[in-house]
């Protein structure tokens, strides 16, 4: 199957390419949200950048769309109409904004594009009327279990630390450094220390890394922190998970479902984060343990494996004839992704 769809969230694509499918990214020379192509990824060779003007229409067997103005683009550039004419799903990643919980999704209240959501928080906070509605839930490639902890640090992954400041839990660093210094990945952090006011004794800020280079720093911090308020659920989290390092976080969103407690702390008290954070830090054992607890239940929740299949389920229906001719329910595909 031939899928066409935007290079928008590389940690969500890096998953979907697994599968069995052609992937089209549609690409522009000066690269950017509407044509970044593989964005320098290492991706399989079944993802092809391409030039949305110069594909053949009738090549292309499905689309995902992930913001609303790309329904317009897609029926202008191939003359053909997604819901219509085109297999399509729509697929949100993101927790909505503005008048929560009130948000209209764009996409509510249609019933030829099944609006597909990465969480259940998200799916029950979006209000999406009569929209055909399924949860497929993230998938990770598993990086292994790297975890040393040896560097009796916290660390977090963190994007726009300084501009997006309280969704982020920016204003909450402060207080875990209270508990153990802190090292910051992620893009836009170079403010970080002047936002926070913490020196570079409490303070490191390690920029955007690639993903390999990542997970390996990531392994020697002894502890994850997550201080996110409001995420649909941090990639960034489960790949701490996956790697077995014990995680402390801000029990919000989809967060409080995808965490077990013993796999390190959650809660929406900061300072029951805090001193969890700093006896972790105080005990490598203890940590290793709990890191050992994260790594078992993220394989077990969201494993490549049951994502992949979820998804490979849902595009056989939309490309099934039995979808074109309205019969086919996509309620009854509830819950995949568990």
């Amino acid at each position: 199957m031939r899928v066409l769809f935007w290079h928008v969230h590389g940690g969500w694509t890096d998953a979907f390419v697994r599968g069995p499918h052609e992937y089209l990214l549609p690409v522009l020379p000066e690269r950017g949200a509407w044509g970044l192509g593989r964005g320098g990824r290492d991706w399989p060779e079944s993802v092809r950048e391409v030039a949305l003007e110069a594909l053949d229409p009738g090549s292309v067997d499905a689309v995902i769309l992930q913001r609303p103005e790309e329904l317009t683009e897609v029926g202008r550039a191939l003359g053909r109409i997604p819901g219509k004419d085109l297999p399509a799903v729509f697929l949100e990643h993101n927790t909505p904004k503005g008048d929560v919980p009130y948000s209209v999704h764009p996409f509510a209240d249609q019933h030829v594009i099944p609006l597909v959501h990465v969480t259940y928080f998200n799916q029950l906070f979006w209000d999406n009327g009569s929209a055909p509605t399924i949860v497929i839930e993230h998938g990770i490639p598993d990086p292994g279990h790297l975890y040393s902890g040896e560097v009796p640090e916290l660390a977090a992954v963190v994007n726009e630390p300084v501009r997006r400041g309280r969704v982020t839990g920016t204003d909450l660093l402060g207080r875990f450094a209270a508990a153990a210094p802190l090292r910051v990945f992620g893009m836009g952090g170079a403010g970080l220390p002047e936002a926070t006011g913490l020196p570079a004794t409490k303070l490191t800020v390690c920029g955007d890394l690639r993903t390999a280079s990542l997970h390996r720093e990531l392994a020697r911090c002894r502890v994850y922190l997550h201080p996110v308020r409001w995420t649909s659920l941090g990639l960034a989290l489960l790949e701490a998970m996956h790697l077995g390092m014990p995680v402390v976080v801000l029990g919000t969103t989809e967060a409080a479902r995808a965490v077990p407690p013993e796999a390190g702390a959650i809660s929406t008290n900061v300072d029951d984060l805090v001193r969890a954070a700093g006896q972790l830090v105080r005990d490598p054992a203890e940590a290793r343990r709990r890191g050992g607890v994260a790594r078992e239940a993220v394989l077990e929740r969201f494993g490549l494996e049951t994502f992949l299949r979820a998804w490979n389920e849902l595009l056989d229906d939309l490309t099934s004839p039995r979808f074109r001719t309205g019969r086919i329910l996509i309620s009854t595909h509830e819950g995949k992704g568990q």
